[in-house]
């Protein structure tokens, strides 16, 4: 890799603490944050903590924190784009296991200001377990109180000290739940109400919703990048071109202080984040579940054969048109734009995301990602959506466990559900099965039975799949 020095590249002053390494962070914030770097004068450089204890990969250092970032994909003109880019962003990675003192140290310096994290759905947690003296503390809450109570101390309480933080973990309103971990261990720890008020209104805990398909390291290409780079990098990461990061908090001060007035980032500072997560969960989600069974019973394998196919391309894009997008309280011409770009998205020739990866547990997916848009497109037009409960049908046909040319599926999902089925098809009567699987209240908390013709369009559905096949059943849902 070369250095700073041979490529002209600054080291930014610190001003953001960034919990995790991973390509995921590196691909999204540390991306933009770079762009914001070289386009203003934000000047804030990233001290990355490691939150966990891991010998085996070597730290960032040794490529003194810069690493390329390979965005490609299809943008908005529908043109593939291939784009490289050396990140700088980020300034050193601290082993927080092997140099706990060098991470108080953080809580030090007056410039800091910004926190972002990436520890998985189950790192915003809490452990009684923790103490106040652990070097550090076992959950991510655990040493993110102790480093704001290290900062707490040294700045005497002083309210413009305080952080604004920005998690990055895909669980509703992130922020407030971290929120509540950190409130939750100044508690455990006695650490004073002053503390606790700091907490509270000394800082800005902004929730957020962050999208971008991040493949990673790409290793299948090492040997060929390198060669097309002219260096080696052992930290390269790869994301595709489209990228969201939703803020919600206050938009005058996220804006000065994060220096994005003028830039042209698809970052939105919003009052609730709400819309855009129904937003991404209906269309983007939602039309992935809605592809797969019908997808895979067709005899395709990924997302991108799927967008190739002109019978499954037009089946999703109906269905978000037609029963998705009607179904969403947002700006329609703001929907649209971003089915646009979903569909980009999923023809992305760089990425091969596999049907099965995306099958799993779909009977929970079809409840939170195609259910409410059934429920209220019912609700505002006293019609069913034919396109979502064929996807249904399909879904329910996937669970017989076999494809059209008889090879085996191999499900993955709650053993109830994969018995139940199990049962169900060892006899072909369709309605039952269709009423079977709509009665599952404790399921889909409510009897969908009792939505009037739901149960005979769905059976009659799933007799057409299984007796003919998809692509002649698909004819009926034009």
């Amino acid at each position: 890799m070369l250095t700073r020095e041979e490529l002209n590249l600054p080291k930014y002053g610190e001003k953001v603490i960034q919990f995790g390494e991973g390509n995921f962070l590196r691909c999204f914030f540390d991306w933009q944050l770079d762009i914001i770097n070289k386009n203003t004068d934000l000047n804030a450089g990233v001290a990355v903590v490691r939150p966990i204890d891991f010998d085996a990969v070597p730290l960032l250092d040794t490529q003194d924190g810069l690493y390329t970032a390979i965005i490609r994909g299809i943008n908005e003109s529908g043109e593939v784009v291939k784009d490289y880019t050396i990140i700088s962003s980020i300034n050193r990675e601290i082993p927080i296991y092997k140099n706990f003192q060098e991470y108080l140290q953080l809580a030090h310096n007056p410039e800091m200001r910004f926190i972002v994290s990436n520890t998985t759905e189950a790192g915003i947690a809490f452990s009684a377990e923790d103490k106040y003296e652990d070097a550090p503390q076992s959950t991510f809450p655990g040493k993110l109180t102790r480093l704001m109570h290290e900062r707490f101390v040294t700045f005497n309480g002083d309210m413009t000290k305080g952080f604004i933080l920005m998690p990055c973990e895909l669980i509703d309103y992130n922020g407030e739940e971290l929120r509540k971990m950190v409130l939750k261990y100044a508690d455990l720890w006695n650490l004073g109400e002053d503390f606790k008020n700091w907490l509270i209104n000394g800082n800005i805990w902004c929730s957020t919703l962050v999208d971008r398909i991040v493949t990673g390291y790409p290793r299948g290409e090492k040997e060929e990048l390198t060669k097309e780079l002219g260096y080696e990098d052992n930290f390269i990461t790869t994301g595709e071109y489209f990228y969201l990061f939703v803020i919600q908090g206050p938009k005058d001060i996220l804006t000065k202080e994060l220096k994005l007035e003028g830039l042209n980032l698809n970052i939105l500072i919003v009052e609730d984040l709400k819309p855009y997560k129904m937003r991404k969960v209906g269309i983007l989600n939602g039309a992935h579940t809605a592809m797969v069974p019908v997808s895979y019973l067709y005899g395709i394998d990924t997302v991108r054969e799927a967008m190739e196919n002109d019978d499954i391309r037009n089946f999703i894009e109906l269905a978000i048109d037609e029963e998705i997008i009607p179904a969403l309280d947002m700006d329609e011409k703001e929907l649209k734009e971003f089915k646009d770009a979903v569909v980009n998205r999923f023809k992305n020739p760089y990425v091969k995301h596999m049907l099965m990866d995306i099958s799993l547990n779909s009977m929970a997916k079809y409840k939170s990602r195609i259910l409410p848009q059934v429920l209220e497109t019912y609700k505002r037009t006293g019609k069913l959506p034919k396109k979502l409960l064929f996807s249904l049908a399909a879904l329910i046909r996937f669970y017989k466990g076999v494809r059209e040319n008889g090879d085996a599926i191999q499900l993955r999902d709650d053993k109830h559900h994969l018995d139940m089925y199990a049962d169900l098809w060892k006899e072909n009567n369709y309605e039952n099965i269709a009423k079977s699987v709509l009665g599952l209240e404790n399921h889909w908390d409510m009897d969908l039975n009792s939505v009037e013709g739901m149960t005979e369009l769905v059976a009659k559905y799933l007799e057409n799949i299984d007796k003919n096949g998809v692509k002649k059943a698909l004819e009926e849902v034009k």
